[in-house]
């Protein structure tokens, strides 16, 4: 893995620096950000998140997090408000149009800019397993990142896998790059087929449930400019230039690259952990955990474009 990355401090400071400014310089300090021993991921060292960002740490921020695709903060301890105050720094709150449910969406069909991650009262996903997925990829525009923060975790289990969607493309033979580059991906709503039956690839025979808003399968990020395999592990999906036998084999394929532990980093939460992760560029994996015990999340997600 690369060195530990830190940024040029382009203030000096001398015993003459008014108390203010010392308290700025020291705030505009570099960060110490240290790469995984994962697939992706880095963890962030040297920063309170519950004050504002400096111009110099934010840039510093945005650039990590482009090219590590999730950034871990530890030790933090944030109120609800002070975890949204942090995400917003990176965009707007997602919030998807009424009638296309997602997590946490209510009967009026609006959503909280902070959701309750959580298997208690009042909170979502409950305790069992979570299969690999891009939040909100069944949207028009899905969400560019989210932020989760750990309040209260179980002894084992409730772990979170991320996933390389860059790495996977880029390990693809090339003549199947070549192959799937023009191709479009329909992701259906799993909020509307809670059928557990219902197949990864749409049987032709199986109506579709809600609007079908087909992505690119390959997605290129308008940031970096990387391209991304951009495939959930296990949801009902569908390719509209292919007849079924051709789609559903190509997908199951895609799925077994894509979804290997070279491909990954494992984070085994402790409380006060925040991680800021890159929507366009990865997907992510919940392991189950003892229903007896709690696990307590927050999370923030931040509006996307349509995927290029």
């Amino acid at each position: 893995m690369s060195q530990t990355a830190t940024a040029d401090v382009s203030a000096s400071i001398d015993a003459s620096t008014p108390a203010g400014a010392l308290s700025a310089a020291r705030h505009d300090q570099p960060l110490t950000i240290t790469p995984t021993d994962g697939a992706l991921g880095a963890v962030v060292m040297g920063i309170d998140l519950t004050q504002p960002l400096s111009p110099t740490h934010y840039l510093q921020l945005k650039q990590a997090w482009l090219e590590h695709h999730i950034l871990i903060f530890k030790g933090q301890r944030l109120t609800d408000e002070q975890l949204l105050d942090f995400t917003t720094y990176f965009g707007d709150v997602f919030h998807p149009p009424g009638h296309i449910p997602v997590l946490a969406t209510n009967e009026q069909g609006l959503t909280p800019d902070i959701v309750k991650v959580s298997n208690v009262k009042g909170g979502y996903t409950g305790n069992g397993e979570l299969s690999a997925h891009v939040d909100h990829q069944w949207t028009p525009r899905p969400s560019k990142a989210s932020a989760l923060y750990a309040r209260q975790i179980p002894s084992t289990g409730g772990d979170t896998y991320w996933y390389n969607l860059n790495l996977a493309w880029e390990t693809l033979d090339s003549h199947i790059r070549q192959s799937i580059a023009g191709l479009s991906l329909i992701t259906y709503n799993p909020f509307l087929n809670r059928d557990s039956s219902r197949p990864g690839y749409r049987v032709p025979d199986n109506p579709p449930k809600g609007e079908a808003h087909p992505h690119p399968l390959v997605t290129t990020h308008p940031e970096s400019g990387n391209k991304q395999l951009f495939l959930g592990e296990a949801t009902e999906v569908e390719i509209p230039e292919l007849d079924y036998a051709s789609g559903k084999a190509l997908i199951e394929k895609l799925r077994a690259h894509l979804y290997i532990p070279t491909h990954r980093y494992e984070h085994r939460w402790e409380v006060g952990d925040v991680v800021l992760w890159d929507n366009r560029a990865t997907a992510h994996y919940r392991s189950a955990f003892d229903e007896r015990e709690i696990r307590d999340m927050r999370r923030v997600s931040l509006a996307g474009g349509r995927p290029l």
